[in-house]
């Protein structure tokens, strides 16, 4: 997600303050889970996606793409709801009785609230410089010190760690006089795990030591660099949101 951030982070959006961002992606998080109307739902997945596409300039299919782990996660609360659920209509209808509506209504407003989520936290992920949001929590809202520098070190270590794995890879590709496999196998994966559980200790202990170094919770006062700021445009937004999502909840 950090890849695609730095992909549109020159998009409108990614001006805001990561705060302002976060505050309505939470109201519209509440919003959410205290409604059981599909409708709403269905509205408020509609907004996300035009706010995506028109105003973050993000691609359909791209959207597409990163709905799709939560379109099948709603798809098993359909499944669950109709199959498994205690008494389900659906069963009854199999067996010859009534039509299975109950059911499949409720499994369709959680997939539906699953689906709604998931777009937001799409919105949230392609809006909001990690880095930003981690500095901004510390500077506004008295985040701890030491775990935002770990969540620095997390950022980190991810990338690091996949490109670690691909030269052990491609090292023991060269080892055995074959070209690199696009999808490791079963084997390959658990030869690699134990050379990355390593490199991931050696990095938390360097991590250890240099937050040791850099003397965190030694005092309260911190000097921090690039903090990001709030403009006119970030109580407008404030506003705007919690504005569409009472709109979408009346209509």
């Amino acid at each position: 997600m950090t890849v695609l951030y730095e992909r549109f982070s020159g998009a409108p959006l990614g001006r805001l303050n990561p705060l302002t961002v976060f505050a309505v992606c939470v109201i519209f998080f509440v919003g959410i889970a205290t409604s059981f109307d599909p409708v709403f739902q269905m509205s408020v997945i509609g907004v996300v996606v035009l706010v995506l596409v028109g105003i973050q300039r993000v691609p359909v299919l791209l959207v597409l793409a990163l709905m799709v782990p939560f379109i099948l996660f709603g798809m098993g609360f359909v499944t669950t709801n109709l199959l498994f659920r205690q008494d389900s209509d659906f069963a009854m209808h199999i067996a010859g009785g009534d039509n299975g509506g109950e059911a499949l209504s409720a499994g369709l407003t959680l997939s539906l609230r699953a689906l709604a989520i998931g777009t937001i936290s799409i919105l949230f992920a392609l809006s909001v410089d990690p880095g930003a949001f981690v500095r901004a929590l510390i500077a506004y809202l008295r985040f701890p010190v030491r775990l935002g520098y770990a969540l620095f070190v997390a950022m980190q270590l991810v990338p690091d760690l996949l490109a670690e794995a691909a030269q052990m890879r491609m090292a023991r590709a060269m080892r055995a006089g074959r070209a690199v496999r696009r999808i490791p196998g079963l084997r390959e994966m658990a030869a690699l795990a134990v050379p990355l559980l390593a490199f991931a200790v050696r990095r938390a202990g360097r991590s250890a030591i240099a937050m040791e170094a850099r003397g965190f919770g030694a005092t309260p006062a911190r000097t921090m660099v690039g903090v990001p700021g709030f403009s006119w445009a970030d109580p407008a937004f404030l506003i705007a949101g919690p504005g569409v999502l009472m709109v979408l909840r009346l209509v």
